[in-house]
């Protein structure tokens, strides 16, 4: 007999970590939905990446983090999927024509961890040891710390990071605690990063859900929505909309909720060699997110000014 069919698709890209940010959402969906509680009546299927499949380059050179995302996007509007989930790190401030981000799971850490061979800080790596990312905030960070460390392009997945780094393709590699953590794998981190010392990505930790606009499956995306994770990211992805950031671009922005329900958001913006960077914070009320956002994003612009890499 014909397996019925089901009721939702959720595309993802296929990586370990793609997959399990996808069974999450179907898990949170199947919990959150009635109609979606049996087994079957929802499809997870995996659409392949440029992003993924190009791993011999730095992402700026390529496109940008947007590879990860483009056809997902294309498999949404052609109908091949009904919801796309994403790291929203990876996902640019402008969504495809007619999607929208219909709902943000409950956050992770946001925090970067560092994984070292020696050295249990980057304070602590031994002189001119070398270090692997393919992130330009990372790699700023790091020169800002330690201008001494080498950095060398890293790419491919969390397995794929760890496996260089075992190999001895470097020393020291620094990933998001949040992917650690949905992998099981946070053992395998030398130490967590406090965000004063790697301030994170915009929307690390973060998974979004992309739907298309007026669909009727965006009432059950809104069923599994966190509204104090989602009001973070829509200031965080605010700020970089006015910072017009790219992967060419070292940007941290970590916007926290207060008891009262208040929302502060603090970004950096750095030289890509580390040796400037600037500093914004402000604070608002529940409401004007993504005006908070575009206010600390105009404070980073005018300060860092020709300055900012583009």
């Amino acid at each position: 007999m014909d397996q019925p069919q089901a009721k939702l698709r959720i595309g993802t890209r296929g990586s370990a970590l793609a997959l399990a940010q996808a069974r999450e959402t179907r898990e949170r969906l199947r919990a959150a939905v009635p109609a979606l509680a049996d087994e079957g009546a929802i499809e997870i299927v995996v659409i392949k990446s440029t992003g993924d499949m190009v791993r011999d380059r730095a992402l700026s050179e390529i496109g940008g983090k947007g590879l990860f995302v483009k056809e997902l996007e294309t498999a949404l509007d052609e109908r091949r999927i009904d919801i796309a989930v994403h790291s929203l790190k990876d996902v640019e401030t402008r969504l495809a024509e007619g999607t929208r981000l219909a709902a943000v799971l409950p956050r992770e850490d946001p925090r970067d961890v560092l994984v070292a061979t020696a050295g249990t800080s980057l304070a602590s790596l031994p002189d001119k040891a070398v270090m692997g990312t393919a992130s330009v905030r990372r790699r700023a960070i790091v020169l800002n710390r330690r201008p001494d460390l080498n950095c060398v392009l890293f790419r491919g997945n969390v397995d794929t990071r760890l496996a260089k780094l075992a190999a001895g393709e470097a020393d020291a590699t620094l990933l998001a605690a949040s992917g650690l953590n949905r992998l099981g794998m946070i053992d395998r981190a030398t130490a967590i990063l406090d965000p004063e010392e790697m301030p994170p990505a915009v929307a690390q930790g973060a998974i979004g859900i992309q739907a298309r606009e007026e669909d009727d499956l965006l009432a059950w995306c809104a069923a599994i929505d966190h509204p104090e994770s989602h009001r973070r990211v829509v200031a965080e992805r605010a700020m970089l909309d006015v910072l017009d950031g790219s992967c060419q671009t070292p940007i941290s922005g970590l916007a926290h909720i207060s008891d009262d329900g208040a929302i502060q958001l603090r970004g950096h913006v750095w030289t890509l060699d580390g040796d400037q960077s600037w500093q914004a914070d402000a604070d608002a009320a529940k409401g004007d997110e993504t005006a908070l956002g575009e206010e600390v994003g105009r404070r980073l612009r005018d300060a860092a000014g020709d300055r900012l890499p583009r």
